[in-house]
């Protein structure tokens, strides 16, 4: 689990991991960022409490590995971002929190299926082994199809926070446009499984992690703006920020796998140099690699500057995607 400078890991009253503030820490803008960011986690995780069907709701076995995956920690960065986003321009929280957790059930979704046999065949997520290790492939793949699902009712459900009949189907239209094929979650990770043991150039890799790893966080940004009711103009600026932040963001992951150990990472290090992945420091080498993310957060925090929106906590996050250590 990534845990930013100055935060420790510790577990909330439901027993889900959470962030809890280092008050040591002496700078005001990282202390704003820590205390959004304990508070976002922690309203983040009792909400998917609430959201997803009990251990003891029957079946009980795909709930189980339901929960399992989404509570064994993990960044809950799309979730951040929605509420970051949307709070910016004046939305309440209330609003916003069932589509944050609805991109984390999707997020989780996508881990649970990426680390399967047939794709990435890991044995580690979150410093636990995978759900396909602790409940078998079939669950793990059916765990992966539900939380999706669930997702999608989630962010169809008119009882479920302020939101105008429009402002839904655009979000939803974001949503599941983000999660799909075209410049998109499932394309990208086609993509990126095609790419295995080949040279491909840059174009092509910024292709797959627009897509991979890009789309769902374009997706968080502009989803908590349109909540909000933010304007068009706003729209296309958050776009810029998001695809900036959303490279970054991949480059530092590539890095890690690099520079960090298992331990750290919570996933198994050197993962991807051992199947040739289409990697950043695989076609830029590592320190180019380093610059390319930093020059892609400073870009995205500009993005930001001619926004009436109190943007204070996303260019934090600009900053922080890229200085991460797991």
């Amino acid at each position: 689990m990534w845990i930013p400078t100055d935060f420790r890991q510790t577990r909330d009253e439901h027993g889900h991991n959470c962030l809890t503030l280092d008050n040591e820490s002496s700078k005001l803008a990282l202390m704003n960022l820590q205390e959004y960011f304990e508070r976002a986690v922690r309203e983040v995780n009792k909400s998917l409490d609430q959201l997803l069907p009990s251990e003891q709701t029957e079946p009980r076995s795909i709930h189980r590995a339901m929960r399992y995956s989404v509570f064994a920690g993990g960044k809950r960065l799309r979730p951040v971002l929605v509420l970051a986003s949307g709070e910016a321009f004046g939305a309440d929280p209330s609003d916003l929190l069932p589509t944050a957790c609805a991109l984390e059930m999707i997020h989780t979704y996508s881990l649970i299926h990426d680390d399967l046999p047939a794709l990435d065949n890991d044995d580690l997520r979150r410093g636990q082994p995978t759900c396909h290790k602790m409940f078998g492939e079939a669950m793990a793949i059916l765990a992966g199809d539900a939380l999706l699902t669930r997702a999608f009712q989630i962010l169809s459900e008119s009882s479920l926070g302020n939101i105008s009949a429009q402002q839904r189907i655009q979000v939803l239209n974001e949503v599941s446009s983000a999660a799909g094929t075209v410049e998109a979650l499932i394309g990208g990770q086609a993509l990126d499984l095609e790419a295995e043991g080949k040279e491909i150039d840059k174009s092509a890799l910024e292709n797959i992690h627009r897509g991979k790893t890009g789309a769902m966080i374009r997706a968080a940004v502009r989803s908590g703006a349109i909540i909000a009711g933010a304007g068009p103009s706003d729209l296309q600026q958050l776009t810029i920020y998001a695809e900036k932040v959303g490279l970054a963001f991949q480059i530092a992951d590539d890095l890690l796998d690099v520079t960090a150990t298992s331990e750290q990472l919570g996933k198994t290090a050197g993962k991807d140099l051992a199947v040739s992945k289409a990697t950043y420091p695989a076609v830029y080498g590592v320190e180019t690699s380093k610059e390319l993310a930093r020059h892609l957060s400073d870009q995205a925090v500009e993005a930001l500057s001619g926004l009436d929106a109190d943007t204070g906590i996303l260019s934090e996050l600009a900053k922080f995607v890229v200085e991460r250590s797991s």
